[in-house]
């Protein structure tokens, strides 16, 4: 049996609610999305358990009428899981997960500034990586945003 289904298998096991929310389109990538109250505990499995202790990015989409967050995992053995949950556009998000990755707070930073998403926990710090002087509640991968016309 190759080792992504053998993950899928075990990430079944565990969390029967991600049966047939698991995709491997190919080797070495695993994709799964996950209802938002379930999140963490598939993340600390994924990690304690599936060894995916590597947290190479976070990605933000705009769907519409919801937001989506994807965090990317490595393990050593070069196999990306990459788990997603979807969050409201009103009222956006979401909990830190410096806790598990410190290395987190970057892309997180990315979420607020880019999409409007709120991460909660995450310690106050410089903006990133738009300006400081980026004008407030202006969120540039929103698929909504217009760019200010330009003078002339």
């Amino acid at each position: 049996m190759p080792i992504e289904q053998d993950i899928q298998n075990k990430l079944v096991v565990s969390f029967s609610s991600l049966d047939g929310k698991i995709n491997i389109p190919r080797p070495r990538r695993i994709f799964l999305e996950v209802e938002n109250n379930i999140f963490t505990q598939v993340l600390e499995y994924s990690m304690r358990t599936l060894s995916f202790s590597i947290l190479c990015t976070i990605t933000g989409l705009d769907e519409g009428e919801r937001f989506g967050v994807i965090y990317h995992l490595a393990n050593t053995e070069g196999i990306v899981l990459s788990i997603k949950i979807t969050i409201p556009r009103e009222n956006p998000q979401l909990n830190t997960i410096i806790a598990y990755f410190a290395n987190a707070q970057i892309y997180e930073r990315e979420l607020m500034d880019l999409f409007g998403i709120k991460v909660q926990g995450l310690p106050a710090g410089n903006r990133y990586p738009l300006s400081d002087d980026w004008p407030k509640d202006v969120f540039p991968l929103r698929k909504d945003w217009k760019p200010a016309p330009k003078n002339k």
